[in-house]
């Protein structure tokens, strides 16, 4: 049987930089990482695909924004979904192209994924992911009044509306997702942490305005099909203790003990590494083999034990 990796592709593989936001210099990142995806599928490895997705629904936020005297604003559930598409879209065609040129016959298939949170879920009484555009103070009372959204002050650089994070209970699709696999596809999934619903007393589901961390999504969905790898691709090649300081420390293995004493420690993050980390534990707490730390171009040698950091049980 071949092993199953569910690769998480963070930003980086994306958008490079601020000067590089375009639909085509997102394909061109895209397409160097694809690159890097198909040298798991050489090794044999079956590939389920996620990504991020914050600053493109902050772009189509923003063009909702601008154009709201003559369109429709476009609901956050929508916008995620629409991300998926466009982003799965993109990854879909770069990794399909290199797998003709390597002569390898796969399908490429993208599922706008849905995942279930608890309306209960007490991120949504304390909002704390900003989303969109910054806004003045006029113009975000404005919005509060109006749309009743919760508003911060973003470290003096305007007012920006805050969503709930709620915490990923189910992926509506993973049975679709899982019969892919089965049958050879590659899937594109989870994209952006999956557009949250949630069910009422009928089961019917609904969108919410909130944003599901990406890498939590990666490692349920990971820890549910029983994959043996989380990849996790980031900006970083390998994962610091202290970092950012003149301790900073690269580890190249770190157990699953070790893992959570480091973040009992205080040494990651919370708007960076400590997602993953935690994403990591829960992935190897429930039976994962290993997971994986690195940047796009090294994915595969870390999975060979050459680079990147790797979390053991």
């Amino acid at each position: 049987m071949s092993k199953l990796a569910v690769l998480a592709i963070g930003g980086n593989s994306l958008i490079k930089d601020k000067q590089h936001q375009t639909v085509d210099d997102q394909y061109d990142c895209i397409k160097e990482t694809s690159k890097h995806i198909v040298k798991l599928i050489e090794k044999g490895l079956k590939v389920i695909i996620t990504h991020g997705n914050g600053p493109q629904v902050g772009f189509i936020l923003l063009r909702s924004e601008i154009s709201k005297d003559q369109l429709h604003e476009v609901p956050i559930p929508s916008a995620g979904a629409d991300t998926q598409g466009a982003i799965g879209y993109q990854i879909q065609q770069a990794v399909s192209n290199v797998l003709k040129e390597k002569g390898i016959k796969k399908n490429v298939v993208t599922v706008i994924t849905q995942v279930l949170v608890d309306k209960d879920d007490n991120a949504f009484k304390d909002p704390t992911k900003p989303i969109g555009p910054f806004l003045s103070k006029e113009e975000a009372e404005n919005k509060k009044q109006q749309y009743d959204w919760d508003i911060v002050e973003d470290a003096g650089r305007g007012y920006r509306r805050v969503v709930a994070s709620p915490i990923p209970i189910k992926i509506i699709e993973e049975e679709a997702i899982e019969n892919l696999i089965k049958n050879d596809f590659i899937v594109i999934a989870v994209g952006g942490g999956g557009i949250p619903v949630i069910k009422d007393e009928n089961g019917n589901l609904s969108g919410v305005p909130a944003v599901i961390d990406k890498d939590r999504a990666s490692s349920l969905l990971a820890q549910n099909l029983k994959a043996h790898y989380l990849i996790i691709s980031t900006c970083v090649e390998q994962v610091y203790l202290d970092f950012g300081t003149e301790e900073q420390k690269a580890i190249s293995v770190m157990t699953l003990e070790e893992a959570k004493r480091y973040c009992t420690e205080g040494h990651f993050m919370k708007g960076s590494m400590l997602p993953k980390i935690e994403s990591a534990i829960e992935f190897l707490e429930v039976g994962g083999n290993e997971v994986i730390i690195t940047t796009p171009e090294l994915i595969a040698d870390a999975v060979a034990g050459k680079a990147g950091t790797r979390i053991v049980r």
